[in-house]
């Protein structure tokens, strides 16, 4: 059942009311910022107007307690901003004056502020914290309160023992302090919605009563509506133990407490919902499905929507009671949903039996669900208790400090000593260790870089050779072939002058077409030079291409690869190569090992005065806020950085990764003058 116990809901507005007009600025202001029928925005102005009257005060004692009354407007209103940097300007305030007093309400405070964002390890800190310096300032009713706010922490969290150890130290205190009803309501309110949980339903009823009987005090507000919620919680632990017949007597009392609705409408909706449960569970049809549907009405309006989730499944329990499976699959399946939305697990295992319930053919995969959130959710409840206890055995403090005094401070300097060496040491050690790490980084990428560089020595050694041979051929061919015809024409032509016009001219025709032959031999010569110096300049494109031919025939993924033509690769120096070379190395290891991609592009392109890498996948992408580089990134980094270039890298969950490198090249000698 998804049903409600009611814990405490109070603000922490506590100051009267001031209708004298004639009262000084500060107080009218903070009188305005506390008006319920302003709307917000005037709240907030108006508080903003009270703080800055405070900040031209002296930081004081009573500079402080209207730092706090500034911090309670705030609170009051839900402007958590306000509220937390209010309080945090207080605590630098009390810490520098050493105001021991105003650290722990300070802190008291801050713990609230967490609280209400949902940060339980912050929100536990912060009351521990309070509590170490109310015990210092044998502050004994502070400290119950403490202890009180630890436990209603520790029970939402689902850490029930130790909430119950911190109720009874609280109870401890109270015992001997005078005129803390409303303290002791608390305390027994809370240990008898713990014993319900652990099923110990005689403690809960008994708990459970006295906090009913500690109302009788009339000095406590009626307008916080305690004995409602104290009437529903008794219903409550009756509707739990199966006796639904007294649940319903609880539930109908505590509807008829006057000004329910108006004061505490939240509650006002738990008990309409509860009494609509038991008159179910009563097969009492009177009222139903009307106290449902009223309830959610209110919830929803109020936008509480665990209160929307219990009233959609107590729906569905109706009408799958009723036949009307559509609507009984429909609610709960809304449920389910909206409980999804939120962190509170037991909503959506509420949700999830449900649904299994009116759903059978889909009855298993929910269960499925049901067994793999309860498990989750009872490791994150024992992971909380852990670091609860971490928390408390990590910011313990020294007890007994004004023993042997003497004695302890030279214990001390000698420990600060001893402590400070030991530090010094370690760091220096850590320092050292991380440089080495660093050193011998730099020494294998040194390795690597000089291995890529012989291997680019090697293939310019081969071409070189190649180079060398193709000149001694063409010179041969020049001396032997060209050269020698040349002569032989020249000769020839000489001769002609011997010869009567019509033999001079036939011959002369002849001589013209190996002349001809002669420029075509010569052209071809210049081809093959021209030849052999684009095999030169793309010498490290060859070497790419090695890699990305090794990348094809191992991995199953499409590699698509693509270079500007217009990039002047001759004058790229060596130590930008290397470093391309093994980004794109980097890059397709990545994808390989982590992205899971079909397709991946690289691409070479001019962009001004930058030579631009681009490497793209398809695959499953990662969150670039969330996701910390690992060393594939860090690499791919440290090397744009050497050749003073920038990255930047576009990724997300399912939607693949683009790395964008842009390396600055000399504007002059990027690009080729050919058209």
């Amino acid at each position: 059942m998804l049903l409600f116990f009611v814990l405490l809901a109070c603000t922490k507005k506590t100051e009267n009311a001031v209708k004298n007009s004639s009262v000084d600025s500060l107080s009218t202001y903070l009188t305005l910022a506390n008006e319920d029928n302003l709307p917000l925005q005037i709240k907030q102005k108006y508080a903003q107007k009270a703080l800055n009257v405070i900040l031209e005060q002296k930081d004081d004692s009573l500079n402080k307690v209207n730092l706090f009354k500034v911090a309670n407007r705030y609170y009051n209103m839900s402007d958590w901003k306000a509220y937390l940097k209010t309080t945090k300007l207080i605590l630098e305030r009390a810490q520098a004056s050493k105001d021991s007093v105003h650290m722990a309400k300070a802190y008291t405070y801050l713990g609230d502020y967490y609280l209400s964002q949902s940060i339980s390890d912050s929100a536990f800190m912060n009351y521990y914290k309070a509590e170490k310096t109310y015990l210092k300032l044998h502050d004994e009713l502070n400290l119950a309160k403490t202890f009180l706010n630890k436990a209603n922490l520790q029970y939402n969290e689902g850490d029930f023992f130790e909430s119950e150890i911190a109720v009874f130290k609280a109870l401890s205190i109270l015992k001997n302090e005078k005129n803390v009803n409303e303290l002791l309501y608390e305390s027994y309110n809370l240990l008898g919605i713990l014993y319900n949980e652990r099923e110990e339903f005689t403690k809960a009823l008994e708990f459970q009563n006295k906090a009913l009987n500690i109302l009788k005090d009339k000095k406590i507000a009626s307008d916080f509506q305690f004995k409602a919620a104290s009437l529903n919680n008794l219903g409550f632990i009756y509707m739990h133990m199966g006796s639904y017949k007294r649940a319903k007597g609880f539930f109908e009392r505590g509807l008829q407490e006057k000004n329910l609705f108006v004061d505490r409408s939240s509650l006002y909706a738990i008990l309409l919902d509860n009494l609509g449960y038991a008159k179910f569970k009563l097969n009492e049809s009177d009222q139903l499905p009307d106290l449902f549907y009223e309830s959610l009405r209110i919830r929803d309006s109020l936008d509480i929507t665990s209160g929307v989730v219990s009233s959609k499944i107590h729906l569905s329990e109706y009408y799958a009671f009723k036949k009307d499976t559509f609507k009984a699959v429909q609610l709960s399946k809304q449920a389910l949903a909206l409980s999804r939305t939120t962190e509170k697990f037991v909503n959506t295992l509420e949700a999830l039996k449900q649904t299994a319930a009116v759903d059978p053919r889909n009855a298993s995969r929910y269960s499925k669900e049901y067994i793999q959130l309860n498990e989750k959710m009872l490791k994150a409840e024992r992971k909380m208790g852990e670091k609860f206890s971490r928390i408390e055995y990590e910011t313990n403090e020294i007890k007994d400090q004004n023993s042997n005094l003497q004695e302890k401070n030279k214990t001390l300097v000698y420990v600060f000593s001893i402590c400070t060496l030991i530090g010094l040491f370690f760091y220096v050690y850590k320092t050292q260790q991380a440089k080495n790490r660093e050193l011998l980084f730099k020494q294998q990428q040194q390795v690597a870089n000089e291995d890529i560089y012989n291997l680019m020595i090697s293939q310019q050694n081969e071409i070189e050779l190649t180079r060398i041979k193709e000149k001694k051929k063409v010179a041969q061919e020049l001396h032997d072939g060209v050269l020698g015809r040349m002569f032989g024409i020249r000769i020839s032509l000489d001769s002609l002058d011997k010869l009567d016009e019509e033999q001079a001219a036939a011959k002369r025709n002849k001589y013209l077409m190996e002349l001809k032959n002669i420029e075509q031999d010569i052209r071809e010569i210049s081809h093959d030079l021209n030849r052999e110096k684009s095999e030169l300049i793309n010498n490290f494109v060859v070497i790419l291409n090695k890699l990305f031919e090794d990348q094809r025939n191992t991995f199953s993924s499409k590699l698509i690869v693509s270079f500007d033509p217009n990039i002047k690769w001759d004058v790229v120096s060596n130590m930008v190569k290397i470093n391309l070379y093994r980004i794109i190395q980097e890059g397709l290891q990545n994808c390989n090992k982590y992205a899971a991609a079909d397709i991946i592009k690289i691409t070479f392109e001019t962009s001004r005065e930058n030579l631009v890498l681009t490497i793209e996948d398809d695959g499953q992408g990662f969150n670039t806020k969330r996701t910390k580089s690992g060393i594939g990134l860090h690499n791919i980094d440290y090397r744009v950085a050497e050749c003073n270039g920038t990255l930047s890298i576009k990724s997300a969950k399912g939607e693949g990764t683009i790395l964008y490198i842009k390396i600055p090249i000399d504007p002059n000698n990027l690009l080729t003058n050919d058209i």
